[in-house]
């Protein structure tokens, strides 16, 4: 062990109990959310969220690689993504400004309105497998930790 680190200590029964319903929760809520708007928006979680990020973005575009950041994905499967997206006629890929190197994508009036045809379907979703089950809790403080956890550098123990 590092001189620099501390003496590894085992995780209370209240830790891991967290820690492992927080292991639980990470792989049914994608799993949920995608089950409900495909079924109910025909719209699978993998094509909302980008159109969701490209929808907030400034002049609804982002650089390939930050729309992959923001969607967890990594660049090539967010290409693999956005050319799903491109072909439906929702997003478009142009030549970044910037560089002329990268790409940017582009959500397209066509892509913003399947988006809201998709929106209530995903709220739905949101409040009932997760949002509801915090009803009464103060909702802050839990979004800061989560921010936290998921902006700290890779590696960081």
């Amino acid at each position: 062990m590092p001189a620099d680190q501390q003496p590894l200590e085992p995780l209370t029964a209240n830790e891991e109990a967290f820690v492992r319903e927080l292991s639980r929760v990470m792989l049914a809520l994608p799993r949920a959310v995608d089950a409900d708007i495909t079924r109910e928006a025909q719209l699978p979680l993998s094509e909302y969220t980008p159109l969701m990020h490209l929808s907030e973005a400034p002049g609804r575009a982002m650089r390939m690689n930050e729309l992959a950041a923001a969607c967890s994905l990594s660049l090539s499967g967010m290409t693999r993504v956005v050319i799903r997206l491109e072909k439906q006629g929702w997003v478009e890929r142009t030549k970044s400004e910037q560089d002329k190197r990268g790409w940017n994508a582009v959500l397209t009036e066509s892509g913003l309105a399947r988006l809201e045809r998709a929106w209530p379907a995903f709220l739905c979703s949101v409040r009932r497998h997760l949002v509801d089950h915090f009803d009464g809790h103060d909702l802050p403080p839990l979004t800061a930790a989560l921010q936290q956890v998921a902006t700290a550098p890779a590696g960081r123990g």
